[in-house]
């Protein structure tokens, strides 16, 4: 690789670090054709372990940093003052498959600035998509970023030759996108969520490929004043009416040159995972947005304790649970009892009566999950009604770094 192209892998590699919504899960399982490279395997997440134990590597790049728009929040804005750089189409195809090659990477990850206009910057993606899948018989996995303003029909061939296009919502609410990214539509965003949902389904039912691993999006947390709570019920609307496969939050990294309007600090990134944790809730635990908001105070979510364990201090008039008895939605919300671990409970009590000691080989949770449950040999009345018992249970304060 020359100096120029290593420039260029420098400054729009570093330039994509900012966009958590890559994963590569959902992609049908396939392997190349004879002549072809690359598979993909069904799981995985960029830069990041599988739950299997495998490191899945993404090549997560920007076509280029220009960009027509100046949102407030984002570095690669119109008036920022970066090194900006810009891949040919050619030269990320060749990545992709020398970096394959070499197994470096199992797929690409591109996303753009806006250059010239939104339907350019489109087509420009949709080249490098279309010449990986169909001059070198590409099966990896792509994700493609589209671009809301984009014409229907090419997100339709966007679709043809990505796993999953995403849209960034960027913030939760129209008021503060218009306060901080003026020239982006909040209401163009979610019709293109819409379209792309109506497409993905109808392909579905067709059997014909349309972008198979679905659509994504990202929202930035700290930014503005939204809340924890009007975040979830976001994300709770965006799932139930366009049929994202994920929601990601990522925490606001202050940028140089940063407007005044915007914060002068990150938001600790323990608010991130709160968020995360919430909407696993929904997503996996039948909690309702109105279940996850009743976990907050004053509209946040506590950062000593995760929300599921916060919902159940505030409810504690119904618990202990019988482990023995209880249905598996209420098992779902006993603190320390994952989705595995109740499947399992409510497997074993079918064949006998669980006692402590049962629980503990099913769960790993069973410290936090103690001061809820009831077994045939134990009840913590005294634990469940202890005033100190959220210190008790709480996690040691923390604070991770973005990258």
């Amino acid at each position: 690789m020359d100096d120029a192209l290593t420039k260029k892998l420098t400054i729009l590699a570093d330039a994509a670090k900012y966009d958590a919504s890559c994963a590569s899960s959902g992609a049908p399982k396939r392997k190349a054709e004879a002549g072809g490279l690359g598979s993909t395997t069904g799981a995985g997440i960029c830069h990041a372990y599988t739950p299997d134990g495998r490191c899945v590597s993404l090549l997560k790049i920007l076509l280029t940093n220009y960009c027509l728009f100046d949102c407030a929040y984002c570095v690669n804005r119109r008036s920022s003052n970066v090194r900006r750089a810009k891949f040919s189409v050619d030269e990320v195809v060749t990545l992709t498959v020398e970096f394959y090659k070499r197994n470096y990477i199992e797929g690409l990850f591109l996303s753009s600035g806006i250059i010239r206009s939104p339907d350019h910057t489109m087509e420009q993606l949709i080249r490098v998509a279309k010449a990986l899948r169909q001059r070198h018989g590409f099966r990896g996995y792509i994700h493609l970023k589209t671009i809301p303003e984009a014409s229907p029909w090419l997100i339709e061939q966007a679709g043809l030759y990505a796993d999953r296009l995403s849209i960034n919502l960027e913030l939760p609410t129209e008021a503060s996108l218009e306060r901080l990214a003026p020239e982006k539509d909040g209401a163009a965003i979610q019709t293109a969520m819409g379209q792309m949902g109506e497409r993905i389904l109808q392909a579905k039912e067709e059997r014909r490929r349309f972008a198979p691993a679905g659509q994504s999006t990202q929202v930035i947390v700290g930014a503005d004043a939204s809340t924890d709570e009007s975040l979830i019920r976001t994300s709770a609307r965006l799932y139930d009416h366009y049929g994202l496969k994920r929601i990601y939050y990522s925490a606001f990294s202050p940028i140089p040159d940063a407007a005044s309007i915007l914060p002068s600090k990150s938001p600790p990134l323990q608010r991130e995972h709160r968020l995360y944790q919430a909407d696993w809730l929904m997503r996996y635990y039948a909690f309702s947005p109105d279940d996850v908001a009743g976990a907050t105070e004053s509209g946040m979510l506590a950062l000593d304790v995760d929300p599921k364990l916060a919902w159940a201090l505030r409810n504690r008039d119904r618990f202990p649970v019988d482990v023995n008895r209880a249905d598996r939605e209420m098992l779902l919300r006993v603190p320390g009892l994952g989705v595995r671990a109740v499947d399992k409970i409510v497997a074993a009590r079918r064949h006998a009566t669980l006692r402590l000691d049962d629980v503990a080989r099913l769960t790993s949770g069973l410290k936090r999950a103690r001061p809820f449950l009831v077994a045939a040999d134990y009840a913590p009345t005294r634990l469940t009604d202890r005033l100190d018992l959220r210190a008790r249970l709480a996690e040691p304060p923390r604070q991770l770094s973005l990258f």
